[in-house]
C-alpha cells in the first residue's frame, strides 16, 4: 500500500535517496548536463529549504510516496506564469522534480505522484500542469504522453557554450 502526502523535514533522507538514485540515472543519459550530487549534502538540502508543504502557502509543494515507513518516490512542484508577453496570462503547476526508486517503478506510483500534484494544482487554480523531461529519458516520455496526458508544447534548444 502507497501512502500520498506532503512531506515533512524526516522525510529528507528519503527524498535525498532517491533524488541521487534519479541524478544517476540523469548523468547517464547526459554526463555534460547531469551529474551526481554529494550524497551526504543531500538531506540537509532537503530538510532544510526542499520542503514544501500546503503550509507554506498556495505557491509550492513537495509530496512523497511513502511504503511500509519508506519514502520511494516524490515530487516537486510550484505555481508558475509564463513571463513570455505572447502567452495568455494564466497559472501552472510546474512539476519541477518527480523520482521513483527503480524498486518500485512500474507500480502506479509515479502516477499517484503526478496525479496528486495535478489536483493540487487545479484546487490553486491552475489551468495547466507543466514538467520537462531529457530527451534520452524514453521511458519518462512515453510515461508523461502516453499514460498521464501530456503533450510536447514547446521544445528547449541548448548550446554549448
Amino acid at each position: 500500500m502507497t501512502t500520498i502526502r506532503p512531506a515533512v523535514s524526516a522525510d529528507a533522507g528519503g527524498i535525498a535517496l532517491t533524488l541521487l538514485e534519479s541524478a544517476e540515472h540523469h548523468a547517464r543519459l547526459d554526463a555534460e548536463r547531469y551529474w551526481v550530487p554529494a550524497a551526504d549534502a543531500m538531506p540537509a538540502r532537503y530538510q532544510y529549504w526542499g520542503l514544501h508543504s500546503p503550509d507554506d502557502g498556495p505557491a509550492r509543494l513537495t509530496l512523497v510516496a511513502e511504503q511500509n515507513g519508506q519514502i520511494v518516490g516524490f515530487v516537486d512542484a510550484a505555481l508558475q506564469q509564463s513571463p513570455d508577453p505572447m502567452h495568455r496570462p494564466m497559472t501552472y503547476c510546474h512539476v519541477a522534480e518527480i523520482a521513483v526508486r527503480a524498486p518500485y517503478q512500474s507500480q502506479g506510483i509515479g502516477r499517484q505522484l503526478l496525479e496528486a500534484v495535478e489536483d493540487w494544482g487545479r484546487r490553486q487554480g491552475a489551468a495547466f500542469a507543466s514538467l520537462e523531461y531529457h530527451i534520452a529519458n524514453t521511458r519518462a516520455g512515453a510515461f508523461y504522453e502516453r499514460k498521464m496526458g501530456y503533450r510536447t508544447a514547446a521544445i528547449t534548444a541548448i548550446k554549448k557554450l
